[in-house]
């Protein structure tokens, strides 16, 4: 959920330049984008062409109004340290970590879910960058292509495109990093995408994994059906490396509704719950314990749980600290002493 002290929206007077504007671009084969250049301008910037999950893009001169809709889509911009260019964000997953909180603080929230057209272009923006594709719609923020009409530019996280050959198969941290280039690319700060891709590598080599195979559940939300980690989306590529075996990983798609049946058939050694503010990490863990099935589960009669914040569950710059704190609480389990 958004963090509570937040400076309230204002009236904006001011009508700001619009440099952006869409083109053809064709995708490659294998329907990942890269950024084409034109002739450099002034400044370092140069000018971007792009396919984004089959919308064409051009950026002809460095966003100065953004808005972000989803955390993903606002952290990668606070971690690229660029705050000052969004005026507006909405849709947060949860809580920014205490690095970007003071910057994430003084961004005005537009809406808790996904703003209305009305609300967005109060804001004035020149670009909206959004972590799903389903943000982008006639009844939500406006539809890709009524907004390029508007002179307003606009992203979607490659890694939730949804369309045939675009979604990756799998998700892969090189597409995570290829976005963190993509969207540095958009404002001209290549080389803050090459110190942070940098420290999120370290992170990762750093990744203790588990000494014995260790099997694991990834329980993201549902009661009746259990929501759950497959096996070509972030989970899977979190848990890989974290050096977890997926019991669901078999299953090819990003997350899966699956049945308590099949869950007590896995027995996994482990459960990763998702803690978010709808459905948090204890409600699962009751849930779990107070079901005759589960909590039979060997992980519910050992309480063999770690917690993940949603927020850092779907691609983007938090997967990587995800993957460390997952495997830090694997190796406290295993190192606890047995109980009876």
């Amino acid at each position: 959920m958004p963090r509570p002290t937040r400076r309230p929206l204002v009236p904006l007077v001011a009508a700001a330049a619009l440099a952006l504007g869409l083109s053809a671009c064709a995708s490659d084969a294998s329907g990942t984008s890269s950024p084409t250049a034109a002739a450099s301008q002034p400044g370092g910037f140069t000018p971007v062409e792009l396919d984004n999950c089959g919308t064409p893009v051009t950026v002809d001169a460095p966003p100065e109004r953004v808005v972000t809709i989803k955390s993903t889509s606002t952290e990668m911009l606070l971690a690229l340290g660029l705050e000052d260019r969004v005026v507006g964000t909405a849709f947060a997953d949860g809580p920014v970590p205490d690095e970007w909180a003071d910057a994430y603080d003084a961004i005005p929230v537009v809406s808790d879910k996904v703003p209305g057209q009305e609300a967005l272009l109060a804001l004035e923006p020149d670009f909206v960058y959004a972590g799903w594709e389903s943000n982008f719609s006639a009844d939500g923020a406006g539809d890709r292509a009524a907004l390029a009409a508007l002179g307003i530019g606009t992203y979607v996280s490659p890694a939730a495109c949804k369309e045939e050959g675009y979604q990756p198969d799998p998700l892969t941290f090189d597409v995570v990093e290829d976005e963190i280039r993509e969207v540095a690319s958009l404002f001209g700060v290549q080389d803050r995408a090459e110190e942070l891709i940098a420290a999120q590598r370290d992170t990762l080599a750093e990744v203790e994994k588990p000494a014995e195979p260790t099997t694991a559940l990834w329980y993201s939300s549902g009661t009746d059906s259990p929501y759950v980690g497959a096996g070509i989306g972030a989970p899977q590529m979190i848990l890989d490396a974290a050096g977890l075996t997926n019991v669901f990983g078999d299953v090819h798609d990003t997350w899966t509704s699956v049945g308590w049946e099949q869950v007590v058939a896995a027995d996994p050694d482990v459960i990763v719950l998702v803690d978010a503010s709808w459905n948090t990490a204890d409600s699962k863990i009751a849930l779990l314990e107070s079901n005759p099935a589960t909590s039979q589960l060997t992980a519910v009669r050992e309480k063999r749980y770690v917690t993940v914040p949603f927020a850092a569950t779907e691609a983007g710059v938090r997967n990587a600290e995800a993957v460390a704190s997952i495997a830090e609480q694997v190796a406290a389990l295993d190192d606890a002493p047995d109980e009876g």
